[in-house]
């Protein structure tokens, strides 16, 4: 008997989806490889690509010595020469060892050679704090490379989109950083369906309705902000909150849409205060949207500290839903 009701959706997690990611693209272009230290018999330092090597052979699926920059600049060169690599850097601090490879080679060479010679390269890396993993590995630079023209940046938030954003990454001819929040690898939920065409990379999503202020955020801070929300709806605010997805370019319209609704705004982002992303947002809706704006723009970043390893600490250095409840009042207040 028909009921009318839909389907449910499979549940999965966050890892799940970015491995079934990885697995189609495999499996549908010969010209993509995975590349990077431990991603084969190892299972990748996250798990990841656990038997990605078995299924794909060591061809496609290529453990690396530990250099960063060797083998971040093999990806540019295969991908210069007609291939669609993606490379695994363990996490976002072990990827300045690659910066002079990323910011001089990948995100220029396309400008350099007037037009002649695109990178289309994927890196993924694994940012953020909240794992105890002390102040060499808990670092959120997704900002500074969202400073550097010629590259895409992008951190996915969902499930959804840690399922289906890779697909339109590696048909960028660019080159895209993919920064996955390590606190998200074991959320589980639902996963959409794949969609009709390609994901969007260039718009923020509205992840909650809502009318008196905006949340605005990206990555591992989402849950936070979504949680933040629950609280505020209890005290009678109506916050809505918009994640980011994409760093680079920063979906602009949104975000002011967002502001003529609201006129209040908090910007929640992991990373350092000082010259962050949440300075960049505040300043283009000072620039676009300043009449709008019913009070001074929010932000609520993680203390100006290297990020501790006693988990007390950690987390009162950290953003945290209550810190963004406050915020909000403030704002509104």
């Amino acid at each position: 008997m028909h009921t009318g009701k839909p389907a449910p959706r499979p549940e999965t997690t966050y890892r799940e989806a970015l491995r079934e990611a990885l697995r189609d693209a495999l499996r549908g272009d010969d010209r993509v490889f995975l590349m990077g230290e431990d991603v084969g018999r190892y299972g990748g330092c996250f798990g990841v690509s656990l038997g990605l090597l078995e299924e794909f052979g060591p061809e496609r699926v290529r453990d690396t010595p530990l250099s960063e920059s060797a083998f971040v600049g093999a990806g540019i060169g295969a991908a210069l020469n007609g291939m669609r690599p993606i490379v695994e850097i363990m996490t976002v601090n072990f990827s300045l060892l690659a910066l002079d490879q990323i910011l001089n080679n990948a995100a220029t060479l396309l400008h350099m050679s007037g037009g002649q010679l695109a990178v289309p390269l994927v890196i993924r890396m694994t940012t953020g704090a909240g794992r105890q993993l002390a102040a060499q590995h808990s670092h959120s630079l997704e900002g500074w490379y969202a400073h550097i023209p010629g590259i895409r940046v992008l951190a996915p938030a969902t499930i959804d989109d840690a399922r289906y954003m890779l697909a339109s990454a590696l048909a960028d001819p660019d080159p895209v950083l993919l920064f996955e929040h390590g606190s998200l690898y074991n959320v589980t939920g639902p996963v959409a369906a794949a969609p009709d065409g390609a994901a969007d990379l260039d718009r923020a999503e509205i992840r909650r309705p809502g009318t008196d202020l905006s949340l605005i955020t990206y990555g591992g801070s989402l849950p936070k902000a979504l949680a933040a929300a629950d609280t505020l709806a209890a005290e009678g605010l109506s916050a809505e909150v918009i994640d980011l997805r994409s760093l680079r370019p920063l979906d602009e319209a949104t975000l002011a849409e967002s502001v003529a609704r609201t006129h209040h705004v908090v910007v929640v982002d992991e990373a350092w205060r000082s010259g962050s992303l949440a300075a960049e947002v505040s300043a283009r809706l000072a620039e676009r949207s300043f009449y709008e704006l019913d009070a001074p723009v929010e932000r609520v970043c993680s203390a100006e500290v290297p990020i501790p390893y006693a988990r007390q600490l950690e987390e009162a250095a950290l953003p945290q839903s209550a810190d963004i409840v406050a915020a909000a009042h403030r704002a509104v207040d």
